[in-house]
């Protein structure tokens, strides 16, 4: 995410989707590979489409003015559209690649379950930007939505009890491990706060997941982690 400085001035989802049939595990990579790449190359492409608007409608820039205000009342709606609105093509350039191979992966078990998540992180980012980020700086960007795919998918492993998930985690931390650094302050103009809430959503969103797990042979109950 991106904090510019201004002059001047949800409910959780219950069920975060089906992960898999009784009897079935989790997958790792989606079934449909071509189909998820495609749903997530249309999801990134609309960001793309945003920041083109933005450019070529006078004022340019204007848009990202709709970002999270924190603590102000009139900018909680930054909240729905802050992770649709970047500041400039270089912050959105930093941001595809990390969302189109952590969002393919996400959608691993299906739209239901990416939809959930993508919502949880999404309200978690933008709500805990709102009340703890400082006052008279304006929040955009993406970056927040890819840091809770990040930690979803580098813990959802652990909580399920999956090998082969937590080899993907190593994985990924191996190649974006350096980027969970963005949830500490001290970078200017990075709104450390959105990754942080980011992070936090994907740790919720990842615990109730294995909540609503059935592995083979076990009823989905609160606190069981199914294989």
């Amino acid at each position: 995410s991106w904090a510019v400085r201004r002059s001047g001035t949800g409910a959780r989802p219950r069920n975060l989707g089906t992960v898999a049939k009784q009897g079935d595990r989790p997958r790792v990579l989606p079934a449909q590979p071509l189909r998820s790449a495609v749903q997530i190359l249309l999801m990134v492409a609309v960001l793309w489409g945003v920041e083109f608007y933005d450019d070529i409608t006078p004022p340019a820039g204007d848009l990202e003015l709709n970002g999270i205000q924190p603590r102000d009342p009139n900018g909680l709606d930054g909240v729905l559209w802050a992770p649709l609105l970047h500041g400039g093509w270089d912050h959105l350039v930093s941001n595809s690649v990390p969302l189109l191979v952590l969002g393919w992966l996400v959608l691993a078990n299906g739209p239901r379950q990416f939809v959930a998540v993508t919502a949880t992180v999404w309200l978690a980012a933008g709500l805990g930007t709102w009340l703890i980020a400082e006052p008279g700086t304006t929040h955009v960007g993406a970056s927040g939505v890819a840091f809770g795919w990040m930690v979803f998918l580098l813990v959802r492993g652990f909580f399920l009890g999956s090998c082969a998930q937590i080899l993907v985690a190593a994985v990924l931390f191996f190649y974006w491990g350096g980027m969970l650094w963005g949830v500490l302050p001290g970078q200017p103009d990075i709104s450390w706060q959105g990754h942080l809430c980011g992070a936090l959503g994907g740790l919720v969103a990842a615990w109730l997941v294995s909540r609503n797990t059935r592995g083979p042979g076990k009823p989905s109950a609160p606190g069981t982690l199914a294989a």
